[in-house]
């Protein structure tokens, strides 16, 4: 471990995670196991229905298919790391795997906020225009329009990522978390952030701020229409082709809220308690949300839970 007087670069960081309570450390392995294990089985069978089930081949289901692989990679980039500090004495991470590590986990958080986006405006079409649907969500629109999230998403994450590493870390290395979250890693930096605190300023702007303005908007005009539907039976059946992916937009910008705006204590006495919450809370907000968006979709959609059903009918009873 580097001391603070000390003026040789970092070559490695330390996690702390939940060293100081070596005896809750067993009992989270097994749930973030768990919950890991769900994530990748609820959305690993969304992947495969809606590439095997010919009724699901819409903007939408591809738009879920893309969510539900995103999902898998950004808590793949962060899970089994979080999993192995749980077991080992050494929590140690070498400066070229914190760098992967930090750029899959920005890329994957801005790419969904990105996806999110793209999947309201699709949900837009289907209700707001319906006639225009099928010409304007074509598959030469959905398709880039996925692959653009992506890119956006890699490309912050690539500038973010890049600064960060140009930074000199040559004091302590020590990071008071699961994980090589930025602006944990920032604190330790022996340099001037400015930079790095005025583009990460303006991507949040951009991959945060944006995508909930457009998202928001998409939807009151989406409820509007709804309401205008004259009979009940008709307004039931278009507000359960956004249902889900409203709940998802809910619980996702949900818990990002609940994560960075809840307010700090000021009770010095707890200060490590409140440190020991604000980990265990960050640890699972980035679990949660990859969690419950197949149970979401599979409970609040009837296509879903049909392809479901076919794809268990299949394996279970083969002709």
């Amino acid at each position: 471990m580097v001391s603070s007087n000390q003026t040789s670069p970092v070559m490695a960081f330390v996690l702390l995670g939940l060293s100081a309570h070596p005896k809750l450390e067993k009992t989270f392995f097994m749930l973030i196991l768990l919950m890991y294990l769900v994530i990748l089985l609820g959305n690993g069978v969304l992947i495969l229905v809606t590439i095997l089930d010919s009724r699901l081949d819409t903007p939408m289901y591809f738009f879920l298919g893309n969510l539900s692989f995103l999902d898998i990679c950004y808590t793949t980039s962060s899970v089994p790391l979080t999993l192995n500090s749980f077991l080992t004495p050494r929590k140690t991470i070498c400066f070229s795997a914190y760098a992967v590590q930090m750029f899959l986990s920005f890329a994957m958080g801005a790419t969904e906020c990105v996806l999110l986006s793209v999947m309201a405006f699709d949900r837009y079409m289907a209700i707001c225009n319906p006639l225009r649907y099928s010409e304007v969500m074509s598959k030469a629109t959905y398709v880039p329009m996925a692959a653009s999230s992506w890119v956006a998403g890699s490309l912050t994450a690539m500038v973010q990522t890049s600064l960060a590493m140009r930074l000199p870390f040559c004091g302590d290395n020590i990071i008071n978390h699961f994980t090589c979250e930025i602006l944990a890693v920032l604190k330790l930096a022996c340099a001037d952030i400015s930079v790095n605190v005025i583009s990460m300023g303006v991507a949040n702007v951009i991959f945060l701020g944006v995508p909930v303005l457009f998202t928001s908007s998409s939807y009151v005009f989406i409820i509007a229409t709804i309401l205008r539907i004259p009979s009940a039976e008709g307004r039931r059946k278009a507000f359960s082709t956004c249902s889900a992916h409203l709940t998802v937009v809910i619980v996702f910008y949900g818990t990002i809220l609940f994560m960075y705006g809840k307010p700090k204590s000021k009770d010095l006495l707890g200060a490590d308690k409140q440190d020991l919450a604000d980990k265990l809370i960050s640890l699972f907000c980035g679990v949660v949300t990859p969690m419950l968006n197949p149970i979401i979709y599979s409970l609040r959609n009837k296509d879903v839970k049909g392809a479901v059903r076919s794809l268990v009918f299949q394996k279970r009873f083969p002709q």
